[in-house]
This record gives C-alpha cells, structure tokens and sequence, in this order.
C-alpha cells in the first residue's frame, strides 16, 4: 500500500497537477528496513561469537550462510519484491495446488454446503443482511466474520469528465480530497473502494426504455428508425458502472463489544444519507445505497458473465431475478499461478506495486478506465484506508526521520534521497495543516469469455497501465483471492495476511 496526501500544484499553464505520493518505510542500511538491520546486527554478533568459541572456519560457514540469507532479503526486483517473498509465495503456491485449494466446485454435486453456490475462498464465510435508512432506501450490508466488518455499497452514476471545464474538474479532485480525509473521522470506518466496471451492454435496457416511451400514434418511420437503433445500437458499445463501499468495524474500540447487524444497520441509517451527500459533490452523480437483491446481482454476473443477459432480460419483461446470497457464487472455478477460471470465463488481476512517479493529471486514469475492445470485463478498484489523524502525525515524522536516515547514511547522498526528504517534509508540513492521510493501493481484473483472448487481455492492461503511469504486477499465487478483493464486497486484504503488512514495511 502506498500513503497518499492530499497535495496539488500548478504550473505555467495554470493546469493543476497531483503527486507527492508516500511509500511507507522505516530507516535502515542498506535499504533493509528496521528489522533488516537488527537482524544484520544480530548476525554480525553471532558471527563474532562462534568464530570466539568454535573457530575460525566454523566462523565462516556461519557467515557465509547469514550473506546468502541478507543477500536474499536485500536483493529485489523491480516491483519490490525481495527474493525471500518471491520464495515463500511459491512455498505457498505449491502447498495450495497439493492440497486441492485452487480448485472448487459448488451446487447440488459439487462440496458446498447445502449444495448452494456460495462464494469461496475468503468470501465463504460472509453473510448478507438489509436494512433501510432514514430517507428509507434499502441498504445491503455484507459482514465478514474474520475481519468483524461490514461493507456497505454505494452505487453512482458518474458524470464523466467530458464537456466539463477544468475549475469543475478540480472542484471535484478537491472535494474527494475531502471526502477521504473525512472517513478518518467517521467512527468505525475501517476502509473505503472504488470499483469502476466496464462490460458490453445487451441493450435490454435500451430497448425497454424506447418500448415504454414510443407512441403508437407516431409516424411508421420514427418508429422504424427507433427500431433500427435498439437493434444496432448496442452492438459494440458498454455499460459502465461504478461503485464506492465502505468497511465498518463491527466494534466501536479495540476489546469492545462486537455489535450485530441490526445495531450497526440501525447507527448507519441517520449516517448513510450525510456519506451519499458527500459523495453527490465530488462528481460522483446520484448516489445511493445498493439493496440486497441489486447487490447479489452485481456478485452473479462477476462471476458467470453469461448471467448478465438473462437479468437484464428479465428486468425489461419487469421481473426480479430470484437471487439469494448463497446463489450468487460460481459453479466452479480453477487457480492458475497467474489466472482464475470461474464458470466461462477466464479473469486475471494484477495489484499496484508502484504510484506514479512525479506529477500527473486529473485525466491520468482516463484510458484506463475506459472500455477496451479486447477486454469483455474489466474492473477498477481503488483501495483505501483511511489514517486516523492521531496517527497520522507520528506516521509522517517517521518518514521524515527514514528519509533523512537514508540521505546521512551515505558522503554522497543519491538524488533520490534527496527528493525523498523534500517530499516528507512536504508532506509532513501538508499533515500539520489540517490535510488527510490516506493508504491507498489498485487492483486491475480483467475477465475475458474465450481463453484464447486472455494474450490479448493481458498486453491491453499492459498498455493502459503504461499510460496511467502505474506499475502493477500479477497477483501471483492468489488470483482467486484477488478477484473477490475486487468486488464490492468491503472486504480488507490487509485483515487477511499472514504476515501482517507493517510488519512486511519494516524488513
């Protein structure tokens, strides 16, 4: 996860650029973090020891034991990744496959429960709740119980930047700004995401709407030419949909109570119309929270995409599609070390090991998050959590003292080292005054329907996140469970790992 400040700058050309983003990590030589260099430390001393009391060559073979395990720590590639990670992931990968993790099957033959299509992997155990809020919309809650979380959906409807002048553009940039800061407020909120998905329209909708809206007293021609459109219309174009949802802890304090759905659903009900609100301002259009049935039909389709057909069918002849959330999961699905088959279709998901370098635009995610021709489903999900402001301060005066650790360490500092600093203390100075702090991280699935175009998939999310500007990797070893990270379900992937991740930003 990468820490993001909520900074901007101009240049000559009065268009306003963002940047400044933070990757946490603590002082340490030779690029090894806090627990890196205690353990360099400890093996120097213990070196030192066996050489005092078994010799100088049993000395040695200690020694050149520690190297290969501090050249294995120190050594990384370009996503970050040291050798010891790369290492364990296939440990793990290899340990799944031998003990039939990867596979699953579902239904009246298949190994679930019930014999119903629940979700797997880290989504089995969740549960699916609906309450009503104040202005009494239904809203669906999705807890979990590893994590004691519930995740709410939002869904909007928005207005794009086209025809949009720039100052309305910043207005918007800065009023998200805002609104991230603020849900380190909000008592409870764990994490918020953005999931923005692109799919290829089957045109129900389009011909419901001209069916209900034709005139049969019209003319024979504009009723002919509204028929062509329907027919051709939705040949090639795309839906696009987009979704923000927040996680709430089910617990009020570290060692409280964990409260039940009904006592969350009823807290959140005066909240929900205030978050909504907030979010109508930042260009996210109408807002409003997801019911059940709506929600379990967003899950359905990502799995089975052949799914989406029949809903949108049954919703233009005006019937509700039965779906209960132990209906929604997949038939069967298939890990690969790099991809996820699930029903007929074939995703594959890469994560962000890399925020942009510089400064960029408002517009940087543009082309990626627009429909691609080689891609049948694609989904973008952005990844938040929220810093509290009592922590924040002390989380940016580290970094500051790391950064200018790293500088003194050496008689002729790097470049970067020296950018380093000066990014800290900005964003340290941009802390003092009253800005937010905000983990934030990128998950890219892209679902293909014939196997074969899964090449084409891959070197179109290639391309796209060259130019936004991004570096991402495959989740190697865990695509299944990086696909349901994906989807709005709130679930909290740093709740999920083994090893904690401010444990992993120390080595």
């Amino acid at each position: 996860m990468t820490i993001e400040s909520n900074t901007a700058s101009s240049n000559r050309t009065n268009t306003r650029t963002y940047g400044n983003w933070r990757k946490p990590q603590s002082a340490g030589l030779f690029g090894l973090g806090s627990l890196g260099t205690a353990f360099l430390l400890g093996a120097m001393i213990f070196t030192v020891v066996v050489v005092m009391v078994a010799g100088l060559l049993r000395g040695v073979i200690v020694a050149a034991g520690l190297l290969v395990v501090f050249l294995a720590l120190v050594t990384r590639d370009a996503h970050g990744a040291s050798l010891v990670s790369r290492i364990s992931t296939r440990i793990g990968w290899s340990a799944t496959r031998a003990q039939g993790q990867h596979l699953y099957r579902s239904g009246p033959l298949g190994r679930a429960l019930w014999g119903t299509y629940q979700l797997p992997g880290i989504a089995a155990a969740t549960r699916l709740s609906e309450h009503t809020d104040s202005y009494g919309r239904p809203f669906a809650m999705v807890y979990t119980p590893a994590t004691a979380s519930y995740g709410v959906v939002i869904a909007t409807e928005p207005d794009g930047a086209a025809l949009v002048n720039q100052e309305q553009v910043d207005l918007w940039v800065a009023q998200w700004g805002h609104w991230l800061a603020n849900l380190g407020d909000e008592a409870g909120v764990e994490a918020a995401a953005v999931t923005l998905e692109t799919a290829p329209d089957s045109g129900a909708r389009l011909r419901r709407e001209v069916e209900l809206n034709t005139d049969p007293q019209a003319p024979a021609f504009a009723r002919q030419m509204l028929g062509e459109v329907v027919q051709r219309y939705p040949a090639g174009s795309s839906t696009v949909k987009a979704y923000v949802t927040i996680t709430f802890s089910a617990t009020t304090r570290t060692g409280g109570k964990r409260r039940d759905a009904d006592e969350l659903g009823r807290d959140l009900a005066s909240r929900l119309p205030g978050l909504t609100a907030g979010l109508q301002a930042t260009g996210a259009g109408a807002a409003r929270p997801m019911g059940a049935q709506e929600l379990c039909e967003t899950i359905r389709v990502a799995y089975d995409p052949a799914a989406a057909g029949l809903i949108d069918e049954a919703h233009a002849l005006g019937q509700t599609p039965d779906l209960g959330w132990p209906d929604v999961g997949p038939t069967a699905h298939e890990t690969s070390w790099d991809g996820y088959r699930h029903d007929g279709a074939f995703s594959c998901t890469w994560s962000m090991t890399g925020a942009p370098r510089g400064h960029v635009q408002s517009n940087v995610l543009a082309r990626l998050l627009a429909p691609h021709r080689d891609i049948a489903r694609k989904r973008i999900t952005l990844l938040y959590r929220p810093i509290d402001p009592a922590r924040a301060a002390a989380i940016v005066e580290s970094d500051v003292n790391a950064a200018q650790f790293r500088m003194s360490g050496t008689a002729k500092p790097a470049a970067r080292d020296v950018v380093a600093v000066r990014a800290a203390q900005a964003t340290a100075a941009e802390e003092a005054s009253g800005a937010g702090l905000v983990n934030f991280g990128v998950l890219i699935t892209a679902t293909v329907t014939d196997r074969t175009k899964a090449a084409d998939a891959r070197a179109a999310i290639d391309s796209l996140s060259a130019t936004a500007r991004l570096r991402i990797r495959p989740v190697y070893g865990s695509q299944d469970s990086a696909f349901a990270a994906a989807l709005p379900l709130g679930l909290v992937l740093s709740k999920h790992l083994k090893v904690p991740a401010e444990l992993k930003d120390k080595l």
